[in-house]
């Protein structure tokens, strides 16, 4: 193993060094956003960025505390030859002479059991520090911290001799407890001792994102968890850390019994592929890995990789959003109550098993976007960050102000400088070391007032949106996140779930707005909610079904969408379920009669999506099993389903069964993806609405250079119906809800051709005359299709 025969500390934060500490002393701390980084055979001018910052020599090694908020500061001032590379993997970020290379290790945390009594502290002697390992591993040195010898002279009259006393341990002495240095160290890649080959840093560069970050474990960075490992387990009490100012926490973890650090690292994947390329347009799939499976269980990443991600892909889907992802302690929660930040969820398998799901993705053209919980976080106290340094206000709002009354969560205290910097090393820690391409931002309505949407309507007036009611702290907070995403990361991708319509909250930071890409268009769900709730199919208002999918800010990106997991969650009903309701369990079987209630819940179903689909915003969003009707709700194991998991799952076994009729929804959904796909009309301008008739029920709009016309009446069709277009032409039919292969009757004739004549109408210079089939078998439900042209 490579040695460290001294330490240089450096602390950039106050543009000075600290002391040089003797070879192999192993200590952590946990500051903000800091990395754990060696520099080895480099001297003292290579890294000095400036001549304000001035060091001592360093004859081996120089470990350096960078702030991650501030890394390509740092890695600007460093010097050219400066390599970024992993001794698990051999990832290289730029060419460099072997000589010079950076490795970056971080500690993973996991919950022990806790222990009987705290183990004991003890030095290890010499002998143990001088075991050879395999120049492929990577650990934490160690050594007795103990400062004896002069700076020059050989490794045996550095090392500290038999019997004197350990200088952490000594009070009063320099360097002792009583004085602790400002930074304390660090990982670098194994290598051979005393006369093995030393380990060379590999000169081919990875596959894949330019980075070895995708080898790293990922935990949090201020303030640290309260459980730490030791050589004989993971033990809460063994090793307290003792807090320090500006919101530092030092932890020292002592050698194991072989001399090394008892938390190795410990990943071993590769990333292979590339992000893809940022997307005009999304259509993204919500997705929940846990109920990712037919079986009555808790599913796997391993599963997700194998088999769902080809069923995305196969429906046209370029994008996928996860949810659940950071670690939670209550499974019913939806992932919505975070306890540990840092951490991929260990229910669905290891941080390795995601990396690579994200990794198959990425291969596959799909977009990966983490669920992020930034709004909130779990009350818990023992696993979580609540009450972490004994008091209520560590992370959070003290009182009452720190606490969501619906949620029964805690609130961070965004004015703090040290949760801005957890929170940013958080966001970045889930791109650099797992891949992901952005974020959707759960509750920031909630973030962004101090009433946090609670008994509040938004009517759109902009008393409701500047105030003091406004809290500017978090807003300034989702601005900065934002910029420091698109500033490092310029092809992720960041998405705001906010009701309120927030002026500006999706235009750039620099025109002083909150710099999201998307926001969630919430009003659409409900309004159809609302419709097939409270309407009848003859009362259905065209207009207000068009304002509400066409109303939203200029220039202001929204993703639409009919549905989503919180209509799919039990108390609720999806769309499925709400028009077809318990004939689902009884009539969705091909052998059997076709009911008014299926035919009218079918044809609807599809009608909805679409029209949800092209008129509705710049992206679309389906939750998982949405796409074909999936039956009955969703349920997490608790108490009062006897902790079953019967409603915790996706039953995509019903798209394969050719004898339901869950494959025609599921069809019609994927060509309906693939037109967009050629088609392009999520990028392109808004629509132009050229009908929308009451008492027909009709609405006819342009886009992309289409036709879309939808025809809602319960039970009239319409022969020579004039449509207006803009373009002169010839028209044919494209997609049709009423074709076969969709569940329809098949009344148009896909090889008839329809050419434009140049009598305007509807505000339009050219129309056409549509022809539809005759009246519908089940005359009074039927007939609810839509036809859908191109221009040729």
């Amino acid at each position: 193993m490579m040695c460290l025969n001294k330490v240089l500390v450096l602390d950039l934060k106050k543009n000075k060094s600290a002391e040089v500490w003797p070879r192999g002393m192993v200590r952590l701390v946990n500051s903000c956003l800091g990395y754990l980084v060696a520099y080895p055979k480099m001297r003292h001018t290579d890294i000095r960025p400036t001549s304000s910052l001035t060091t001592s020599p360093c004859y081996s090694r120089a470990c350096i505390r960078i702030s991650r908020i501030h890394l390509p500061l740092f890695w600007a001032l460093l010097t050219r030859e400066a390599t970024l590379c992993c001794a698990q993997t051999g990832c290289m970020r730029t060419p460099a002479r072997p000589q010079s290379y950076v490795s970056l290790f971080r500690v993973q945390h996991r919950h022990p059991p806790l222990p009987e009594k705290p183990a004991p502290i003890t030095p290890v002697p010499s002998a143990a520090r001088s075991t050879a390992r395999s120049p492929s591993s990577a650990s934490l040195l160690t050594a007795s911290p103990c400062r004896v010898g002069r700076r020059g002279g050989g490794r045996e009259g550095r090392r500290r001799p038999a019997g004197c006393p350990s200088r952490w341990a000594a009070p009063g002495g320099r360097g002792c407890a009583a004085r602790p240095p400002r930074l304390y160290i660090v990982a670098v890649p194994g290598a051979a001792r005393q006369g093995r080959t030393k380990w060379r840093p590999p000169t081919r560069r990875a596959r894949g994102r330019p980075s070895c970050r995708s080898c790293w474990s990922g935990t949090p960075t201020w303030p640290p968890s309260s459980r730490t490992s030791s050589a004989d387990g993971w033990n809460p009490f063994s090793h307290p850390y003792k807090k320090m100012e500006y919101g530092k926490w030092e932890l020292f973890i002592p050698p194991g019994q072989d001399g090394y650090s008892p938390v190795p690292h410990g990943s071993k994947l590769k990333r292979k592929h590339r992000s893809p390329e940022r997307l005009k347009s999304l259509r993204i799939y919500e997705s929940h890995v846990g109920i990712a499976s037919p079986e009555g269980k808790i599913a796997s990443y391993k599963n997700f990789t194998y088999n769902v991600l080809p069923r995305i892909k196969d429906l046209g889907y370029n994008c996928v959003q996860l949810m659940a992802i950071m670690e939670h302690a209550y499974y019913a929660s939806f992932g919505y109550q975070v306890t540990s930040f840092f951490a991929a969820s260990s229910r669905y398998g290891t941080p390795d098993d995601l990396k690579e799901m994200i990794d198959v993705a990425h291969s596959m053209g799909i977009t990966v976007l983490l669920d992020v919980v930034h709004s909130h976080a779990s009350k818990n106290s023992e696993d979580g960050l609540n009450k972490f340094d004994g008091t209520d206000s560590c992370f959070f709002h003290s009182g009452p102000k720190g606490t969501h009354q619906l949620w029964d969560s805690r609130l961070f205290d965004y004015s703090n400088w040290e949760v801005l910097r957890f929170l940013l090393s958080n966001l970045r820690m889930w791109i650099e070391d797992y891949g992901f391409d952005g974020f959707r931002f759960d509750g920031v309505t909630s973030m962004l007032y101090h009433h946090h949407g609670i008994g509040t309507g938004f009517s759109g007036d902009y008393n409701e949106y500047f105030g003091l009611h406004v809290d500017e702290d978090a807003l300034c907070y989702l601005m900065l996140a934002n910029h420091m995403v698109n500033f490092l990361h310029p092809e992720c991708i960041t998405i705001a779930e906010d009701v309120s319509g927030m002026p500006a909250l999706c235009r750039p930071v620099a025109e002083g707005g909150g710099g999201f890409d998307y926001r969630l268009a919430m009003a659409i769900p409900d309004k159809w909610i609302q419709i097939i709730k409270e309407l009848k199919d003859e009362d259905w208002n065209m207009g207000n079904i068009v304002y509400t999918l066409t109303n939203r800010r200029y220039e202001e990106k929204c993703i639409a969408y009919a549905e989503s997991h919180d209509q799919a969650l039990v108390g609720d009903k999806t769309l499925a379920f709400r028009l077809m309701d318990a004939e689902m369990y009884t009539n969705m079987s091909v052998l059997s009669p076709l009911t008014p209630v299926i035919d009218r819940g079918i044809q609807l179903h599809k009608m909805i999506r679409l029209i949800t689909h092209a008129l509705g915003g710049d992206s679309y969003l389906n939750f998982m099993g949405n796409e074909f009707g999936h039956p009955e709700w969703l349920d997490f194991p608790r108490k009062g389903n006897n902790e079953s998991y019967h409603y915790a799952r996706r039953q995509f076994n019903l798209t394969d069964d050719h004898l339901l009729r869950y494959r025609f929804l599921n069809a019609f959904d994927r060509d309906m993806n693939k037109s967009e796909e050629r088609f392009g009309w999520l990028a392109s301008p808004p629509a132009f609405v050229s009908e929308k008739h009451e008492s027909n029920k009709v609405i006819a709009f342009e886009r992309a250079g289409l036709v879309f016309i939808f025809n809602f009446h319960p039970y009239q069709s319409y022969v020579d119906y004039r449509v207006g277009v803009e373009t002169p032409g010839k028209y044919k039919i494209l997609l049709d809800s009423d074709a076969s292969e969709y569940g329809g009757h098949q009344r148009l004739d896909h090889n008839t051709e329809y050419f434009s004549e140049e009598y305007p109408h509807n505000y339009r210079h050219n129309s056409l005359m549509m022809t539809s089939a005759s009246h519908s078998r089940q005359k009074k439900w039927n007939n609810v299709k839509m036809r859908f042209a191109r221009s040729m």
